[in-house]
């Protein structure tokens, strides 16, 4: 798909590789560790993450 070819071209202009985009994304979970209490809902943080550590594993699983 058109769409498809225009994420692998962006993620290959700006990150080198998925594997790079995966690093950043894995480094973004990990600072949501350290958000101020109530700064959000629990939910709303836990859907950010599952959403976040989705497209890391899809990334990884095109490089395979």
């Amino acid at each position: 798909m058109v769409h498809d070819e225009v994420l692998v071209n962006w993620i290959e202009d700006t990150y080198g590789s998925p594997e790079e985009l995966a690093k950043v994304l894995d480094f973004g979970i990990e600072m949501l560790f350290y958000l101020e209490e109530d700064a959000f809902e629990r939910k709303e943080v836990q859907q950010v993450v599952a959403a976040i550590r989705g497209i890391v594993v899809a990334l990884r699983l095109t490089k395979q």
